[in-house]
């Protein structure tokens, strides 16, 4: 069987192992320059994977004549710059009480959520099994639609209205369930 002449590489196939050979050469001296301007490692590695996408959406702006790792270091300065300036927001709302309004809050909250929580726990309980296990697969586990149909045996568009129909259910119930969750 004849072949064909060898095809060249993708062109970005070839970009992209440009990019990771030239990051990966550089990647520890970013994470040096970086880890002396935050205070965690942990922080240090989340800027220096943020400033990995960031050269990869800008590399088409490199120029390959100049050195790979202070271009990237300079957005590895961007990322950490950005990186401090949310923290001293954050920690600005802190200090001005936010934390201890949110808690206020949440501790005003807590008895009418109980009361929702259980009410919600006692329509599920009023479910059908099937229902229950749908129901709980899509909220609580997060599973997908398709995989719910896979394993129940329905199609995507039965699972759909199966997770709709104990809206109905729960919607028929007195007044007085309703207003528990308003």
């Amino acid at each position: 069987m004849m072949q064909g002449p060898a095809r060249p590489k993708d062109h970005s196939t070839a970009k992209q192992q440009r990019f990771l050979s030239l990051f990966l050469r550089s990647e520890k001296e970013i994470f040096r320059y970086v880890g002396a301007l935050v205070p965690s490692t942990a922080d240090a590695e989340d800027i220096v994977q943020q400033t990995a996408i960031a050269l990869w959406e800008k590399f088409d702006a490199y120029d390959a004549a100049q050195p790979f790792t202070p271009w990237a270091c300079r957005f590895a300065l961007n990322k950490a710059r950005q990186w401090i300036e949310r923290r001293q927001r954050w920690q600005a709302l802190l200090a001005s009480g936010l934390a201890d309004q949110i808690e206020e809050r949440r501790e005003q909250l807590l008895p009418a959520l109980e009361c929702r929580l259980q009410h919600l726990e006692n329509c599920l309980a009023d479910l059908p099994v099937e229902q229950r296990r749908l129901i709980e697969g899509y909220y609580y586990r997060r599973a997908t639609i398709e995989n719910l149909a896979e394993v129940s045996g329905r199609s995507v568009a039965g699972t759909y209205k199966a997770l709709h129909l104990p809206s109905f259910t729960f919607h028929e119930k007195p007044p007085r369930y309703r207003t528990l969750l308003h």
